[in-house]
């Protein structure tokens, strides 16, 4: 008996990828999702530069850098269910191959369109990328326990990759020409899919039924409609407008029909009663509080340093590690926290401290308190990385193993929906509480006062134009309606993470360590995916 046991563990950690290689795995993981999440935010700082040399016009602006982490999140469901069906190292490796083809091709773009499209494929790689890499790690990692830290190692991998960004694009922008920011990407993509090739385990759904090839194109166009919608928001377009709540009402409705789809299928693409259980939904909803919160502050934490403190973005991007170290942190720590404290304890302390963070930051004015920005930032980092750490672990060991490709899919697609509401929700309250202030400034007239009233950087540039006592009266005023929009944003954020807080007392109590059951290796037959309409 003992030897059937043994047996059968041996072929457990030779499924799935769990010898002694699968911490070599969960590097060649981590550098994936590294270039994923760098190439979402390489782009910001370049921006200016692309404009001088490319010309492109406002929309052409726009859709070079929002067509990135809009097709990308469009397409997550997509290619996690796919790789639960063809394999998700392939994908993985497919998404390497083009995520570096696309790299080439923005480089070299010679105008707008070219960027467009390359930006566009490099979406495709990345959501190609980004579920495959979670799925995997589910599966190399069976038991619960290693499968904790290294969710702790990818998330800390993550939060590197978001602040690295800006700082390398800047680096890279003083000593070379813009296309330099994606060259990076190439010479790590062909020594990752060699590497990926060799040491990645395969590992697939159990392959039942067709893939849902119509559910899939469905939950693609429904989310680009949806995150779309969100993303004009925050841009500032009015809710009424045609442009903002066709493309909404559109993916709500493609969405709507999607899990009505699923519901009636004997094998949907997504098995929706993973909603049914209160982990995992409540995980998701956590995801996307946490990355509500994060996106919409790290946005007016920057505008604040570079246009009320004056620092450049540079400096700004070196006032933000802070945040960056603490987020390490916590991932490196999350593994320990969760088995002594449990997901509900630590999911809740993290919202809790994030709250409190973002209530010290309440403090900051129109002068520079580094000692205080210091402190806020380093709870704030550590709060949040300690809340999407418990969200991201506790998703991802309740959904099964033969769905961890859509699961993951799941999270990411949270994580970049909370990022877009975050972004437009904190962006309109802090639009409503800066504008008031501008309405009546002593010696500007109300048109000027108008046109400030949209945006602190329009205010400077207005204000520049009057000149005189009226510039300086309305410069002065911009900058304290800036700070008081910046207190009211805060508070309301403080609000949305208490409620982020009461909301992750539905998550279990104590971390279960039980080992997955045994699966036998089923015939090729059984596994091989077949497509339908």
């Amino acid at each position: 008996m003992s030897g059937t046991t043994t047996a059968a563990a041996a072929l457990r950690r030779r499924a799935a990828g769990a010898g002694a290689n699968r911490w070599v795995v969960l590097v060649v993981l981590c550098v994936s999702l590294l270039l994923v999440a760098v190439d979402a935010t390489v782009l910001h700082v370049a921006v200016p530069a692309v404009t001088e040399d490319l010309r492109p016009g406002a929309i052409e602006l726009l859709w070079i850098v929002d067509i990135y982490p809009l097709v990308c999140a469009s397409l997550l469901i997509l290619f996690g269910t796919l790789g639960d069906r063809v394999g998700r190292r392939r994908v993985l490796l497919l998404g390497y191959g083009l995520f570096g083809l696309a790299s080439g091709l923005a480089a070299l773009a010679h105008d707008p369109q070219v960027l467009i499209l390359a930006r566009a494929l490099l979406g495709v790689g990345g959501a190609m990328i980004m579920p495959a890499t979670l799925s995997i790690l589910r599966q190399v990692f069976p038991d619960r326990r290693e499968r904790a830290l290294a969710i702790g190692i990818w998330s800390a991998v993550a939060a590197v990759g978001a602040a690295v960004g800006p700082l390398l694009g800047g680096f890279l922008l003083e000593h070379f020409w813009w296309g330099s920011v994606f060259l990076v990407n190439i010479p790590l993509m062909l020594v990752s899919l060699p590497v990926g090739r060799l040491l990645l385990p395969e590992s697939k759904g159990d392959g039942r039924g067709p893939w849902d090839v119509v559910g899939a194109l469905m939950a693609a166009a429904g989310l680009f409609g949806v995150v779309l919608g969100v993303k004009r928001l925050g841009g500032g377009e009015p809710v009424v407008s045609a442009l903002t709540l066709a493309p909404l009402l559109t993916g709500a409705v493609l969405l709507v029909l999607f899990g009505r789809r699923q519901r009636r299928r004997t094998y949907p693409l997504v098995d929706l009663r993973m909603f049914a259980r209160p982990a995992f939904s409540t995980s998701v909803g956590c995801i996307v509080l946490a990355m509500l919160a994060l996106v919409g502050l790290e946005l007016i934490a920057a505008q604040y340093l570079q246009l009320v403190l004056g620092l450049s973005p540079l400096e700004t991007g070196l006032r933000l590690l802070p945040l960056t170290f603490a987020a390490m942190a916590a991932g490196l720590a999350g593994a320990r926290m969760l088995r002594r404290f449990g997901p509900r304890a630590m999911v809740c302390f993290g919202f809790c401290l994030t709250a409190a963070a973002v209530v010290l930051l309440t403090f900051m004015g129109r002068t520079d308190n580094s000692a205080l920005m210091v402190a806020g930032f380093l709870l704030l980092g550590f709060g949040l990385e300690t809340t999407l750490f418990g969200a991201y672990e506790s998703m991802l060991s309740e959904a099964p193993q033969e769905q961890s490709g859509g699961a993951a899919a799941i999270g990411e697609t949270s994580y970049q929906l909370g990022a877009g509401i975050g972004i437009a929700l904190l962006g309109s309250v802090m639009n409503a509480a800066y504008a008031p202030g501008l309405t009546r400034v002593d010696g500007v007239p109300a048109s000027a006062s108008s046109s400030a009233s949209h945006s602190l950087g329009e205010a400077y540039e207005v204000a520049a134009q009057l000149g005189g006592h009226a510039g300086l009266a309305l410069r002065h005023a911009a900058r304290d309606s800036f700070v008081h929009g910046l207190h009211v944003t805060l508070l309301v954020s403080a609000g949305l993470l208490l409620l982020g807080a009461a909301m992750a007392l539905r998550l279990p109590r104590v971390m279960q360590c039980e080992a997955p059951p045994v699966e036998l290796p089923k015939p090729r037959e059984a596994v091989e995916p077949r497509v339908s309409a």
